[in-house]
């Protein structure tokens, strides 16, 4: 493969069904709670999240608070943590945290730490592709799909053009 080939591994259909399928399991393993809380990593956890968000709103009952956590992917001790909207009451509360890639698990992990700070039900995380590189004790609990990569590979989702969303090895 080629620096700068792109070759499709799931396209705008396949990535549709992933999504409902992550819903699905979300709402499943959930459906005696009156609310929960979507947490997507900014930039493209929080677009997942928006999206796993408009599924669950029409397949189930749940209250569903959407949430942007920003982190700092390259060096998450380098800048704080945020939360938006700031104010939430999360105590004893299920919190889905929603990422587009594990690789490393320091993006998730960091991510995951700053919920530890609330008396949480539950964390859970979600992400669409797993790499199965990590390099941190971290896991996801719902999984869009299991990619055996090299190291050297990058994996390009796109989640942000409507209708051509799609995930990419590289």
């Amino acid at each position: 493969m080629s620096k700068n080939e792109k070759i499709l591994v799931v396209n705008h259909l396949q990535m549709e069904q992933k999504i409902n399928r992550m819903a699905y399991q979300i709402y499943e393993n959930n459906y005696e709670e009156k609310n929960i809380f979507i947490a997507g990593i900014a930039p493209n956890g929080y677009l997942l999240a928006q999206k796993i968000t408009k599924v669950l709103e029409k397949i189930s009952p749940l209250k569903i608070q959407l949430l942007k956590l920003t982190v700092n992917k390259e060096n998450p001790l380098k800048e704080k943590i945020s939360l938006e909207p700031k104010e939430n009451d999360l105590k004893n509360k299920v919190v889905i945290l929603v990422d587009d890639v594990l690789n490393s698990g320091q993006t998730l992990i960091y991510g995951a730490n700053y919920f530890l700070n609330f008396p949480l039900k539950q964390l859970r995380t979600a992400v669409l592709v797993d790499r199965n590189h990590t390099r941190y004790p971290v896991k996801a609990d719902y999984i869009g799909v299991s990619l055996s990569t090299t190291l050297q590979e990058h994996i390009d989702v796109e989640l942000d053009k409507k209708g051509k969303e799609a995930v990419y090895l590289m």
